[in-house]
């Protein structure tokens, strides 16, 4: 009768008792970070820095408007399209520049979100179902944070967590532990909401831009339907300032609806961003909820 085999003594995983053994970092925001990863300062969180934002943007602009005049060259049918972005004036330029801006922040954003959220995956507490949280086990499990990642403070569930253990020598009894939790939830709560700050001035910026290029088009307009009245009956002349009369309308209306177009996509997707990172949070608190809050053993008072 054949024995069975015996794995080698390297490939043999022996138990060490230790549930807060020592695992490979996982998560390295210093290097994994969409902005630090390019050689730029990384935002806090999901915050977005401004400078590759603005790079992208200036790609994008640049890229769209190459578009337009290659379609356009190709296929003069699609010229009333391009019309609208290179013949009506000066504010379809900005225009377009915020609007990019603005998708690349939020480009940014979501590769951040999407980075953040591996952390839920991560070991963090022991699977143990006798495993409790006091102040000597709470140093242990701020150690492993540390192993899992190269800083807690640059993770939004892992920075709440930390703080909330790291003041568990001055607490007295589990419910300032919650009290601390709900504390740091609000604050990360507020540092998302104002990360959104430019891109809603760009949301607003946009179409006041566009109401900018009405008013310019309807003064263009109306100076050339004074023209118009002047030229008397001379038919070439009318026809000129005519052109001019309608250059000025189609400036007025059409700028107004790509600011307002390209204003209802942002708003699509801000609400779209918002309703990711409120699942977020809400997925963070309730993480601090079972596995820290629902753990603590301290003394009640």
């Amino acid at each position: 009768m054949s024995m069975p085999q015996v794995p080698p003594s390297s490939s043999v995983a022996f138990p060490s008792g230790d549930p807060f053994k020592d695992t490979p970092k996982s998560l390295d925001w210093s290097r994994s970070d969409i902005e630090r990863r390019l050689g730029f300062h990384g935002g806090r969180f999901t915050s977005p820095g401004n400078t590759l934002s603005l790079i992208i943007a200036l790609l994008l602009t640049a890229a769209f408007y190459t578009a337009i005049i290659l379609v356009q060259q190709k296929w003069p049918q699609t010229r009333w399209f391009a019309a609208m972005f290179l013949e009506r004036g000066p504010c379809p330029y900005p225009t377009m520049l915020l609007f990019f801006w603005a998708l690349a922040l939020l480009l940014l954003k979501w590769r951040k979100l999407v980075f953040q959220r591996r952390v839920f995956g991560l070991p963090l507490m022991p699977q143990e179902p006798e495993f409790v949280l006091t102040s000597a086990t709470a140093r242990e499990v701020r150690e492993r944070m540390s192993t899992l990642v190269d800083n807690p403070h640059n993770f939004v569930l892992f920075n709440r967590i930390d703080l909330a253990l790291a003041n568990l020598h001055n607490i007295g009894h589990t419910a300032d532990v919650a009290a601390i939790l709900k504390v740091q939830a609000e604050n990360d709560e507020a540092q998302i909401a104002s990360s959104y700050g430019i891109i809603q001035g760009f949301m607003w910026g946009i179409p006041v831009l566009g109401f900018i290029g009405t008013v310019l088009g309807l003064s263009q307009a109306i100076g050339a339907f004074t023209d118009t009245l002047q030229a008397g009956g001379d038919l070439t002349a009318i026809r000129a300032s005519l052109k001019t009369v309608t250059g000025g309308l189609a400036t007025a209306f059409e700028t107004t609806l790509v600011a307002l177009v390209c204003a209802f996509i942002l708003q699509l997707i801000v609400s779209f961003m918002q309703s990711l990172e409120s699942q977020f949070l809400d997925n963070c608190n309730d993480v601090c909820s079972r596995q820290v809050a629902g753990k603590l053993r301290l003394q009640e008072t």
